[in-house]
C-alpha cells in the first residue's frame, strides 16, 4: 500500500481524470459528489484497507459500502486502478450491457460489496457486516461513505442508534459535507448541522476534518482505529466538483455530465495541477 502522502494526492488526480473521462463519454453520471470524494475514496483503497484485487472476496477483508451510490464512478475509477479490472472498461459507464451502471452492482463488479443507490441504507449494511465480524470474532473493518444531503434520510439515525448501541468500534463511517445536493444548498433544503453534536449525541466517536488533505483523513482513519467501543464518524469538509474549476461549488454539476470541450478544460486543469506538484 502507498504510504507517500505526495503519491496519494496524485493518485487522487488521477482518479479525478478517470472521473470526467468516463462521464464524459457516457454522457450522463454525477461528477461532483464523485470529484468531491476522490481523497477520502483514495485513502481507503490505497493505504487503509485489507483488500486483495487478485483475491476480491478474501476471507478477513475490509468491506466498503458507498453509501451515496450515485457517485459511483469515484469508485470504479478506484477499483479500477487497484487492479479489480481494466482501466479499459472505465468508458463503458452507463453503457447498455457494461457491469459499470450509475449505481454499484454487487453481482456484476469485482470489489463491489454491496449494490447501492436508495440513500440512507448504507450504514445500516455496513454495521450488519461490523457486527457479523464481531460474532464471528473476525478482525476485519467496514467503512462506509455517506452524503451530507443522505443524511436527511431517518434510516441513517437508525443506524446511528444500532451502532452506537452494539459498540460497533469496527465500523467507521465518512460523511462527504460538500453542502449541496441535487436540488441545492443542504442547509436551505433541509438542515443537517450541527453534525458532529448530532453523532455525539448518538454515542459515536466523532472526527471533523477537511476532506481533501490527505494528511488529515489519514491521521482520522488511525484515531478511529484507536477508538474502542465506540463507532466513529469522519466528517469531511470538501468541496463540490473539487479540482475542476467551473465545477466547484456548482449545483448544476451534481448530475450533468461535462461535454467534450468543458472535459477536456477540466483534464487539462487536473493535468496542470500535477506539473505543479511534480
Amino acid at each position: 500500500m502507498i504510504s507517500n502522502i505526495k503519491i496519494l494526492e496524485e493518485k487522487a488526480n488521477s482518479l479525478r481524470k478517470d472521473i470526467i473521462q468516463m462521464i464524459c463519454v457516457s454522457k450522463s453520471g454525477h461528477p461532483g459528489g464523485s470529484l468531491s470524494s476522490a481523497d477520502i475514496v483514495t485513502a481507503l483503497y490505497f493505504y487503509e484497507m485489507n483488500i486483495d484485487p487478485k483475491n476480491p472476496k478474501m476471507d478477513g477483508r475490509d468491506r466498503f459500502v458507498l453509501s451515496k451510490g450515485h457517485a459511483a464512478p469515484v469508485l470504479y475509477a478506484a477499483l479500477a486502478e487497484r487492479g479489480y479490472f481494466s482501466k479499459d472498461t472505465l468508458v463503458t459507464l452507463r453503457q447498455y450491457g457494461s457491469m459499470l451502471q450509475g449505481h454499484p452492482d454487487m453481482k456484476k463488479v469485482p470489489g463491489v460489496e454491496i449494490s447501492t443507490g436508495s440513500l440512507g441504507q448504507g450504514l445500516s449494511v455496513a454495521n450488519g457486516m461490523a457486527l457479523s465480524a464481531k460474532i464471528s470474532k473476525k478482525d476485519y473493518r467496514t467503512y462506509v461513505l455517506m452524503g451530507d444531503g443522505e443524511l436527511q434520510e431517518g434510516q441513517i439515525w437508525e443506524a446511528a442508534m444500532t451502532a452506537a448501541h452494539y459498540k460497533l468500534d469496527n465500523v467507521c463511517a465518512f460523511v462527504d459535507f460538500n453542502n449541496l445536493q441535487i436540488d441545492g444548498n443542504v442547509d436551505q433544503i433541509m438542515g443537517v448541522e450541527p453534525l458532529d453534536k448530532k453523532w455525539e449525541a448518538f454515542g459515536w466517536n466523532v472526527l471533523k476534518i477537511d476532506g481533501h488533505d490527505m494528511k488529515a483523513i489519514l491521521g482520522a482513519l488511525a484515531s478511529a482505529k484507536e477508538c474502542k467501543g465506540q463507532p466513529t464518524i469522519i466528517i469531511c469538509e470538501t468541496t463540490k466538483g473539487k479540482g475542476v474549476s467551473f465545477m466547484e461549488n456548482v449545483c448544476g454539476f451534481h448530475g450533468v455530465a461535462p461535454n467534450e470541450e468543458e472535459a477536456a478544460r477540466a483534464i487539462s486543469e487536473l493535468e496542470h495541477v500535477e506539473k505543479i506538484e511534480n
